[in-house]
């Protein structure tokens, strides 16, 4: 019998994402146990979402810190307390620091709303538009040192159409991240990644 892997999944926004792991886990469907929800904004739907599905939830403010090592030291903490085995970035808009990303080596994954390495950072889906590519997406990927630049795990394509603004591409490829992350945080949970350099396989 395979483990519940133990996942701390971090937030600033309405957390959709968020709810496609729940839904997933609910369903029997993901071998994994939300041990903790941290948002860096108090006003973010998705604490509504965890209060509404039992889950324990913190708000960890960057501007109630006197720098980014003492607001991380205290995620840090938070995540150390429940031996958290997997860190999910699920529309988390802060950057991690290189002090700590090193403490969790492979551990740390983050869900982009582009096919990356194409438009990394902010805005990507109007990026995508902006540009005039046929084909965009979403891509899971290990969080590194650089932004949007860790080893990528998986990647789903979302056609552009002629007439997308970036609302609406941005509504398509949500779609296909709801399916894309709780599928790789199953692979991840069934120990099923190898990587080999920048490259990750799955078995």
């Amino acid at each position: 019998m395979i483990n519940e892997l133990k996942l701390a999944v971090l937030v600033s926004g309405r957390g959709s994402n968020l709810q496609a792991i729940i839904n997933k886990i609910e369903a029997g469907k993901l071998p994994a146990k939300i041990e903790l929800v941290i948002s860096d904004q108090p006003e973010a739907k998705a604490l509504q979402r965890a209060k509404k599905h039992g889950l324990e939830d913190h708000i960890v403010q960057r501007e109630a810190f006197a720098d980014q090592g003492t607001f991380e030291k205290k995620i840090f903490e938070l995540l150390k307390e429940k031996n958290i085995e997997l860190i999910v970035l699920a529309g988390f808009m802060r950057i991690l620091s290189p002090n700590f990303i090193k403490n969790y080596p492979a551990k740390i994954i983050n869900i982009h709303p582009s096919l990356l390495p194409a438009f990394p950072g902010l805005n990507a889906q109007k990026q995508a538009v902006d540009y005039g590519v046929k084909y965009s997406g979403c891509t899971v990927h290990f969080v590194n040192q650089e932004v949007d630049s860790g080893p990528i795990i998986s990647q789903r394509v979302v056609p552009v159409k002629v007439n997308d603004t970036p609302a609406s591409l941005s509504e398509r490829i949500l779609k296909e991240e709801h399916k894309l992350l709780p599928e790789i945080i199953k692979i991840i949970a069934e120990d099923r990644i190898e990587i080999k350099g920048r490259k990750v396989f799955i078995k």
